[in-house]
């Protein structure tokens, strides 16, 4: 289950302290960790000459993973031994457990399963191997592009794709069909024509809703409406690029769902399951959500609609001819550069990531897979029918802003993107001090890396 908020993770949830605060205490908040390195060494002894490897990854509550590990172990008694260690299931207070014992050298993790926007994050302070030798060009070509893509930071490969994610657009099938409609929307424009003529005659309350709140699903809701005008956030990891015409159109198409009467005014502060439960509940045409919340459609307790009432596609465009993206999400395996034993920590990752085990993972764990093959495995599309679905969207996946400041730019992203949805600032106002606070957050940790 993706936690990134960014295809449907929780983001970063209130706790005994938030995020912001938390970047605040740890001198993070200008310019992610400030690149300063690490000495820390994972597991890597033994006892009876097998070697010892700590696994880190959030509580998994379908036994799948520890299932995995079990298997693995038992494949390699006497030789190499997995133990799992439990990490907050939260995405932004995992990333900060991870980030202060990394900083502090105290780190006994050998194999860390995280999240697809870490990379260049850990990357760039040398907390996780370069493992471009070991995961050559001919693998990495097996699995999804744009999951590669997300794990590459200045040439280097330094992940290996575990599961993805996406936002995709489920909508009424039904509804459609019983207003004249044959296709679903392939323009934001078409959207709303669809959705109003629905609601019309069939008085759903709602037309479409999406996650718009301040936090790190409301940036890639925001992301995904540049994207699909033709905007981009950075070129390359260090030029910004967010005010621009295109980017603006993005968000100006956003804000127009509230102000064109299409999505409730309460989208600015809706994250996944408040618009699953009101999609669900069969008061909206349309809805941009992850895949995990397809399969909640044949619980009777959690949808008042069956799941052959929902189709699934790929999030429309700004105009004909525009590429249609979705935000990338999923969890991946870095290695902890100073882990004692990297052949057996890469040894256990080869395990993990083969098609045997993504396809498991896949079936009991309900994630999709990022290996390209088993989007044809006619067993896996039977018993997870939402990656047959949603292939469209999957395909169209793109990764986030690749850079070690990562979080920084996320935290300005969702209070200004939240503040143009909810009519706070315009969409100028919003791109015009994003362009120059995420510019400055780059500059600023180019300078302290240095």
């Amino acid at each position: 289950m993706d936690r990134t908020g960014a295809s449907g993770g929780r983001g970063f949830s209130s706790g005994s302290i938030s995020r912001r605060d938390f970047l605040k205490i740890s001198g993070a908040g200008i310019a992610g960790t400030a690149l300063l390195g690490v000495t820390g060494c994972g597991g890597g002894g033994g006892v009876g000459g097998a070697t010892e490897l700590t696994f880190s990854f959030f509580p998994d509550r379908t036994g799948s993973v520890q299932a995995l590990i079990d298997q693995f172990n038992s494949e390699n008694e006497g030789e190499i031994q997995v133990s799992l260690r439990e990490m907050p299931a939260d995405s932004g207070q995992h990333f900060d457990q991870l980030n202060t014992e990394f900083q502090s050298g105290e780190i006994n993790i050998d194999v860390i399963g995280g999240d697809v926007i870490w990379p260049a994050q850990f990357a760039a302070n040398g907390y996780i191997a370069d493992l471009s030798d070991r995961f050559p060009e001919d693998e990495r070509s097996a699995f999804l592009p744009a999951t590669i893509e997300a794990m590459t930071y200045q040439g280097g490969v330094y992940g290996v794709p575990w599961y993805t994610d996406a936002g995709m657009l489920y909508y009424r099938s039904d509804l459609l069909q019983e207003a004249g409609f044959t296709q679903p929307p392939r323009t934001w424009d078409e959207l709303k024509e669809q959705a109003r003529t629905v609601q019309e005659r069939s008085g759903t309350q709602y037309g479409y809703v999406f996650q718009g709140a301040d936090y790190e699903g409301g940036v890639v809701n925001a992301l995904e409406y540049i994207w699909t005008s033709g905007g981009n956030v950075l070129e390359g990891d260090q030029e910004v690029i967010i005010d621009s015409p295109e980017a603006r159109r993005g968000l100006e198409i956003e804000r127009s769902m509230i102000d064109d009467g299409i999505a409730p005014a309460g989208v600015t502060q809706y994250k996944e399951q408040e618009v699953a439960t009101i999609f669900l509940g069969g008061d909206a045409v349309f809805m941009r959500n992850v895949p995990r919340m397809y399969a909640l459609a044949s619980d009777p307790n959690e949808s008042s609609i069956r799941p052959d009432q929902i189709q699934i596609t790929s999030l429309p465009v700004a105009e004909e001819g525009l590429q249609s993206y979705s935000s990338l999400g999923g969890w991946n395996f870095f290695m902890n550069a100073n882990t004692e034993d990297p052949d057996a920590a890469y040894e256990f990752i080869r395990f993990m990531s083969a098609p045997e085990q993504q396809k498991y993972r896949a079936i009991e764990g309900s994630v999709l897979p990022a290996r390209q093959e088993l989007y044809e495995d006619e067993e896996l599309l039977q018993q997870v029918p939402v990656a047959e679905l949603g292939q469209q969207a999957i395909q169209n996946t793109r990764p986030r802003p690749v850079s070690p400041f990562y979080s920084d730019m996320s935290l300005r992203m969702a209070e200004q993107f939240n503040a143009s949805l909810n009519g706070e600032v315009s969409p100028d106002e919003a791109l015009a001090t994003l362009q120059e606070e995420l510019q400055e957050i780059i500059e600023q940790g180019r300078q302290q890396g240095a």
